[in-house]
């Protein structure tokens, strides 16, 4: 079902109206769909490299409003929709304790889910459950968002194809490093 959804979800960054469907794709994956919009949008900044920074800002805005759509799942609908959701990511025997814990990590938890490969969906649904603050959760979304597709886009705008490889194997454990040393300046910081 995977590889269907993969290669239907490429097929569309060929499309006549590929914006629309990476609109749709951005905003559907931030709270249920399992592939990432980064798929559609490389070869898209590849095919229009003149267009890089408006398909990173449709990614963005369709991806915090998916992310909108998360959150209320989380918050309205997590016993009949969310919990569900979680459960077929794999996420569901973790909830109980993510959830003592979450508010706590708040900015940090959406700005590394939002960054990282870590599914941003997951951080969405959360987000509404524990009761994160709205606000906090807008502008780490368009933060962490914001620096995920236009770091992507201005590579390939850079560089063009040569960069593919390294952003769709690399550049998430690339954004996780820098998240982890992110963290630890701050912890030391704080402590040392």
């Amino acid at each position: 079902m995977i590889k269907r959804l993969y290669d239907w979800t490429m097929s569309l960054s060929a499309h006549p109206n590929a914006l629309w469907a990476l609109a749709f794709v951005s905003f559907i994956e931030s709270s249920v769909f399992p592939i990432p919009p980064d798929l559609m949008m490389i070869p898209m900044i590849i095919a229009a490299p003149h267009r890089a920074f408006l398909i990173a800002g449709v990614c963005l805005f369709s991806s915090v409003a998916g992310g909108l759509a998360g959150y209320a799942i989380g918050a309205l609908a997590f016993d009949w929709l969310g919990q569900p959701i979680l459960e077929a990511l794999g996420k569901a025997d973790r909830m109980a304790e993510f959830n003592t814990r979450f508010n706590d990590l708040g900015f940090w938890a959406v700005l590394g889910a939002g960054i990282t490969p870590f599914p941003y969906k997951v951080i969405t649904i959360m987000s509404g459950w524990t009761g994160m603050p709205l606000g906090t959760f807008i502008v780490t979304s368009i933060i962490a968002r914001g620096i995920r597709f236009f770091i992507i886009a201005g590579l390939l705008w850079k560089y063009g194809a040569p960069i593919q490889t390294f952003i769709e194997k690399r550049l998430g454990l690339v954004f996780t490093v820098f998240l982890l040393l992110l963290f630890g300046g701050f912890y030391a910081t704080r402590f040392l």
